[in-house]
């Protein structure tokens, strides 16, 4: 490899957010440019949960066209679906040979997923961990932009790794790095400051949306909680303040500063004049890719031949990795 490979995946699952552009979305653009990039709508890691399946293909549609209307370059990245290529079902049964059971018990995200019908979740949410390593080692990808929440898989991701190296005495797969990067990896929600905002909350107005219009911002943000005093001069005085803690973030992230230089803009003003400003700066930068996104999720055609493809480039890729790991586990070669 000329240069550092990252992979990185995202579900279609929902509307895109705040949340999802600020803390992944925007650093895998940057990352474009200082890195071979590979990002994959993760269709096989959607239907560990039911899927309604017109629904899924309207989502990983509206994905792909959301991505690409962020700034993410199908011409420089390889942006694909994950069931488009072979390689991610196949290195994952062969890695689930690998992994041990005792590692997926120790997994935090099956048991919030499952909650409390844990017998009744199906093998793939409790096994999904193996295939995120597959996606990620059958690239021999370096680096693995992710939220701190996903840290835990990476590290699993290296164990296995590191145990099929080890067992077929190869040197076939690079250990991945977690890369936690920007100025806002964790936003939060407009409803409470400590909790993340998720897709997932039943309240809309915890979250603003990628492609919410600029009324529907306007009004996210004027209800967004907060509380009565100033904004003051100093972070620290923000301390026990989440939700104000939480817009400053905000706003220092889409305008590309500090938290620092953002309450020093602000210092000794109250909400009333702190809302109204934040809310111009999060529609001038979303109101373009809301746009751009219609363009794209009105012409179907066009979105599954980018995806078609970034799937031909990635098993371009993949294909050799497999075959490398066919032989290293002794399969006979393919005729």
């Amino acid at each position: 490899m000329s240069k550092n490979r990252v992979f990185s995946g995202i579900q279609p699952t929902g509307n895109l957010h705040l949340g999802n552009y600020l803390g992944a979305i925007r650093n895998w653009v940057h990352m474009q440019d200082g890195y071979e990039t590979i990002y994959c709508i993760v269709d096989l890691h959607a239907i560990t949960l039911w899927q309604e399946p017109a629904e899924l293909t309207r989502a990983t549609r509206e994905i792909a066209a959301a991505l690409i209307a962020s700034g993410i370059d199908p011409e420089q990245a390889i942006l694909f679906n994950q069931s488009a290529v072979p390689m991610h079902a196949e290195l994952a049964w062969v890695l689930m040979c690998t992994a041990r059971v005792g590692w997926l018990n120790r997994m935090t995200q099956f048991k919030e997923k499952s909650g409390k019908d844990r017998e009744g979740a199906s093998v793939g949410l409790y096994a999904y961990p193996v295939l995120q390593a597959a996606d990620i080692i059958g690239y021999k990808a370096t680096h693995v932009p992710v939220g701190e929440d996903q840290k835990q898989h990476i590290e699993l991701a290296r164990d296995i790794a590191q145990k099929f190296n080890t067992d077929f005495g190869v040197d076939l797969f690079p250990l991945p790095e977690p890369v936690i990067q920007g100025p806002a990896t964790r936003v939060m929600s407009l409803r409470d400051g400590t909790a993340k905002m998720s897709k997932s909350d039943a309240s809309d107005m915890s979250r603003i949306n990628l492609m919410d219009d600029a009324d529907a911002i306007a009004q996210k943000i004027r209800k967004a909680k907060t509380d009565a005093e100033p904004l003051p001069g100093d972070i620290s005085l923000l301390d026990g303040r989440p939700e104000a803690r939480n817009l400053v973030g905000i706003y220092a992230a889409l305008a590309g500063t500090s938290a620092t230089a953002v309450l020093a803009a602000f210092e000794g003003k109250g909400f009333g004049a702190f809302k109204p400003a934040l809310t111009e700066l999060t529609v001038a930068v979303l109101a373009p890719i809301a746009a751009r996104f219609r363009e794209l999720v009105a012409d179907a055609g066009h979105l599954d031949a980018v995806l078609a493809a970034g799937a031909a480039r990635a098993d371009a890729i993949a294909a050799p990795v497999m075959a490398e790991v066919r032989d290293a586990v002794g399969f006979l070669k393919r005729r």
